[in-house]
């Protein structure tokens, strides 16, 4: 009999459903998406046609889709099971496509248990197509958006640099508190306590209700404070409430997540994702705070068992998000019982951090009582000074989410008109602050309050504009590079409109139309990018290529010829070049230190052959070019085969040696004839020729000593070949 095929994304998803389905279900994992847009816009997106994309199947996922196809074609029933959202039901959607499935049924769940998984099943359903559209209307936008913009950036910025539809506004806010920063002026002002005791000797700190900006005036305080009597003239005490907050969003976990535990937005998607997949909380993606009836039931029967019914207060929260979709719950334990779970210590930490938030949401609020002592001198041309402390009388949601409470300051009992006596009084001097930087969690917020991005695209923000070099960590703050200010500048003066607040947000809605099926898929992209692609045209010509960024200080001539020197944006970040570049390579730091020139070897290019082969320092150390770049972009590639060499001769030019190099993804060994011979392979050439292929064998591991280059030759992976 043959059995129903039911298809996941991830394997430990699919290990985890396995277990709550007997023996007529195969689940299998698609491992992710199986197709993708191609890298070259010109074969990936017929905007002509209708911005019909064309899809490829993802490298390396060729065996994952002929294995689907291969188990499909057995089953009495296909099942696509993926992510409750836009991007899994466009997942769903490719799995289809790409198998050729006909009429696969589409089940969603938005916590992997054994119930919502049978449940579920009861409640099958087509693929949206308009939940589908949308996501591909957000990926083929961004795509002509992200290459449209980042290749006009190439060509006047720099080579290899980015823009994107949401990435750049996010660079923007973050660069505009970078000037906020820099244009803040401190301010001096004084803060004034005073300590006094009552009666009962009972000590007591006030603090002066205003902060003096003039110093005389703080000295004529402290005078009159010093001399005159002192009194109570003021007790309040007043109850107020601390409200439980909602559950979790997609957002408000990446904040606590940052502030409690120090996990950036990134990191606490991937250990959601772990516990989501092991069963242990719902789909970790979702703008929405609402919990179900039964699940607040469920809530409220554990808090009165555990702490007491007048811990219990159910409540519905209203999500702020008017386009919350992505997901029908807050994100929650599936299992409110249990208050530690998790495979590793960060997940065990997350979600204890989920199961605080949910149950505290149910529970009654705190009580506290607040107290405000306000006493002076018998001196009206001053002010008076205050305490303020409070108690609570309540913890309420308090007693689950302990580290919400704050300390309590209890203040010691006065009346009013009890006369107190001055112990100590004094003055510190201090300056206003300019606004914080950003932190990750801060910028998530901030993003979400302005409409800007969705909850699955927070995380992926952080991670490019990281990954970019665009931001930097100072602590947790985050500070613009050299390289995000230059492009954030270049992107506000020419395309201010496309990464503003306003268009940004109203874009996000147009997009989320798309899903409700309010707005035609074709018709939006088309009013967007007709546009959009004539203003990258126009500003293709207007823009002038940003080769300085100004001149440099005239305090800092150049080391080399005492000529001016001018700044410039390198992969490093700015520093102060020549004018005179590239007749001469004289170059500083922003901080007016000479940098290490090039070296001299007294050849000459045999390329151009009226400029001089000097030795540079790159990203991947020395090496020997041409001084007349970027005018000519000789470069000797064996000048460190002295060094470097193997003693291994090239196999497949017989000319040059293979020598070590170091690249991005590390060391690496090629032929020291490049670039007329590109051969490279990955570890050190032992020299010796593979039987089965004729490619050169190289180092392996301590199992395997040795092992061919050639990934196609079975000698590649020996420890797979049959006897």
């Amino acid at each position: 009999m043959s059995k129903k095929l039911l298809i996941v994304e991830s394997p430990s998803k699919a290990k985890t459903i396995s277990k709550y389905l007997g023996d007529e279900y195969e689940v299998l994992a698609s491992v992710g998406h199986i197709r993708d847009l191609p890298k070259s816009n010109k074969k990936a997106i017929d905007i002509e046609g209708g911005f019909i994309p064309h899809y490829e199947i993802s490298k390396g996922k060729e065996k994952v889709v002929a294995d689907i196809k291969r188990h499909a074609g057995k089953a009495s029933e296909v099942l696509l099971a993926t992510d409750p959202d836009r991007e899994g039901e466009a997942i769903a959607w490719h799995i289809a496509e790409a198998v050729n499935l006909k009429n696969p049924k589409r089940i969603v769940f938005n916590e992997i248990t054994k119930d919502a998984i049978l449940e579920a099943l009861q409640n099958p359903r087509q693929i949206d197509d308009e939940l589908r559209k949308a996501q591909e209307a957000r990926r083929v936008l961004d795509r002509l958006v992200g290459y449209d913009l980042s290749g006009l950036i190439w060509k006047k910025v720099r080579y290899g640099l980015s823009a994107g539809r949401v990435q750049s506004p996010a660079l923007r806010i973050v660069m505009e508190r970078e000037r906020e920063i820099r244009a803040f002026i401190p301010e001096k002002y004084w803060v004034i306590s005073a300590e006094v005791k009552n009666a009962s000797n009972k000590e007591l700190t006030l603090t002066y209700e205003k902060e003096p900006r003039v110093e005389e005036e703080v000295k004529r305080i402290l005078e009159i404070s010093k001399k005159g009597s002192w009194k109570v003239i003021d007790v309040k005490e007043t109850e107020t409430k601390r409200n439980a907050r909602a559950p979790f969003t997609t957002s408000t976990l990446q904040q606590s997540a940052s502030s409690r535990l120090g996990f950036s937005p990134s990191r606490t998607m991937g250990i959601a994702q772990k516990l989501y997949e092991s069963g242990f909380i719902t789909y970790m993606r979702t703008d929405s705070t609402n919990l179900s009836k039964g699940v607040q039931a469920r809530i409220a029967d554990m808090v009165a068992s555990e702490y007491g019914k007048e811990y219990v207060e159910v409540k519905d929260f209203k999500t702020k998000s008017k386009n919350a979709q992505e997901a029908h719950e807050a994100i929650r334990p599936t299992d409110v019982h249990k208050k530690s779970l998790g495979h590793t210590p960060e997940q065990k930490k997350l979600y204890e951090l989920i199961w605080e938030r949910a149950v505290s949401s149910q529970m009654a609020p705190a009580r506290i009582l607040k107290t405000k002592i306000t006493a002076r001198v018998d001196d009206e041309s001053i002010l008076g000074f205050v305490a303020n402390g409070g108690r609570t009388t309540f913890d309420g949601w308090l007693k689950v989410d302990k580290k919400s409470a704050g300390e309590d300051v209890e203040l010691p009992k006065v009346k009013t008109g009890e006369k107190l006596t001055l112990l100590k009084i004094e003055s510190d001097e201090k300056s206003t602050e300019p606004p914080a930087r950003y932190t990750e969690a801060g910028l998530v917020k901030e993003l979400e309050k302005r409409g800007i991005g969705r909850p699955s695209t927070y995380a992926s923000i952080m991670k490019t504009l990281d990954d970019r070099g665009y931001t930097t960590k100072d602590g947790r703050a985050l500070r613009p590079t050299d390289t995000g200010e230059v492009v954030s500048d270049f992107l506000e003066n020419y395309f201010g409109k496309y990464i503003s607040d306003s268009f940004t947000a109203e874009m996000e809605n147009e997009l989320d139309e798309i899903a409700d099926g309010k707005r035609e898929y074709e018709k939006t992209l088309s009013n967007f990018y007709k546009p959009f692609l004539q203003d990258v045209k126009e500003k293709e010509k207007e823009a002038q290529k940003i080769t300085t960024l100004g001149d440099a200080p005239k305090e800092f001539p150049c080391p080399v010829c005492g000529a001016p020197m001018i700044i410039k944006l390198g992969r490093s970040g700015k520093f102060m070049s020549c004018s005179k570049f590239p007749d001469c390579s004289g170059g500083r730091t922003m901080d007016g230190e000479v940098m290490d020139g090039p070296k001299l070897t007294g050849e000459k290019c045999p390329e151009c052959g009226t400029g001089e082969l000097v030795e540079r320092s790159g990203k991947y150390g020395k090496f020997i070019a041409c001084n007349r770049y970027p005018k000519c972009r000789f470069v000797k590639e064996n000048g460190e085969n002295k060094q470097n060499g193997t003693g291994v001769k090239c196999p497949v030019c017989n000319k040059g040696e293979m020598v070590e190099k170091r690249g991005r993804f590390g060391v690496f060994y090629s032929c020291s004839n490049y670039p007329s011979c590109k051969n490279a392979i990955k570890a050190k050439p032992t020299g010796n020729i593979c039987k089965m292929c004729g490619a050169l064998m190289m180092e392996g591991t301590k199992t395997i000593p040795e092992r061919c280059s050639n990934k196609a030759c079975p000698n590649h992976r020996p420890d797979k070949l049959k006897e």
